[in-house]
């Protein structure tokens, strides 16, 4: 399958904070871009830019042979996939749908089965990274799949990311995001205990970010969200319920996998402590100040 943007005609569905930066690189690009979303107004901003509006999850499959996904819950991964007026049931033969949601890997090998029967290629292809990655283009995207698919989509993938690797079969993408997830939800708690004994020590936390932030303690958390933090920043690059729903799908699956993960449980209790809080995964903070 050639993917330039004269043999390509991209949907994207999903327009939240992650999906506008992801669109709007495409367009960039010089993709033709068929837009949907649930709350119409978030997709002005790429309209406004080149965007064509579709009035349903129908039209995009019926005139898009790539479709890109990127939405809050597997619960809407389930309706915009495998419902009647669906992408499964609508698209046209040899479409090609690639899921950056993160969801359920059993979601996703369920999805691509039905794929295969419909014929229809499916990818699962999470992203970490955040607002910032998807803003600039740095996404890491974790691909399940087809490997062919993958290697005809990667000019696709480079728009949106950087570190973009093949996991394997269809599933894997999903359960390289939870392993992303798990390690990230420790880490966190770190990144927030760290600043927050940095200021009762009557320390600069700008300094002190600095020094620690450039040795082995170190992480993409605390060098892009301990700034945000010490400056009262919890503007959602990535939502706490985001995160939670993540953290319970890991959870989950970690249970089918007979794995203790303490550190993910921990995490898990602190976050849903601010479950109503509609900030962003370094709202955290709030609990240690």
């Amino acid at each position: 399958m050639l993917v330039s943007p004269e043999k390509t005609t991209i949907g994207f569905i999903g327009m939240g904070v992650m999906g506008n930066s992801m669109a709007d690189n495409l367009i960039k690009a010089g993709y033709n871009l068929h837009i949907y979303t649930r709350t119409k107004s978030k997709a002005k901003n790429i309209c406004a830019k080149g965007g064509i509006w579709e009035d349903s999850i129908k039209d995009i499959s019926l005139k898009c042979n790539l479709i890109i996904t990127m939405l809050g819950f597997p619960n809407d991964v389930k309706e915009v996939y495998l419902s009647k007026t669906g992408i499964l049931k609508n698209s046209k033969l040899e479409t090609i749908a690639v899921d950056m949601t993160t969801s359920s890997p059993e979601l996703a090998l369920k999805i691509y089965n039905q794929g295969k029967k419909n014929s229809i290629h499916i990818l699962d292809a999470p992203v970490s990274g955040g607002d910032i990655g998807a803003k600039n283009g740095t996404l890491s995207i974790m691909v399940g799949g087809d490997k062919d698919i993958f290697n005809a989509l990667l000019p696709i993938f480079k728009i949106m990311g950087k570190n973009i690797i093949f996991q394997g079969s269809a599933g894997k993408g999903q359960h390289t995001k939870i392993a992303n997830q798990i390690a990230i939800a420790s880490c966190m708690i770190g990144v927030c205990e760290s600043l927050a004994y940095s200021k009762k020590a009557g320390l600069d936390q700008t300094t002190v970010l600095e020094s620690i932030g450039q040795g082995a303690a170190g992480s993409w958390s605390l060098n892009n969200l301990g700034p945000r933090i010490i400056a009262g920043d919890y503007k959602p690059g990535f939502y706490i319920k985001h995160f939670i729903k993540d953290m319970i799908i890991a959870a989950d699956s970690a249970n089918n996998l007979n794995l203790d993960t303490p550190g993910l449980i921990l995490a898990k209790k602190l976050y849903e402590k601010l479950t109503n809080d509609n900030n962003g995964t370094q709202a955290l903070y709030k609990l240690f100040k």
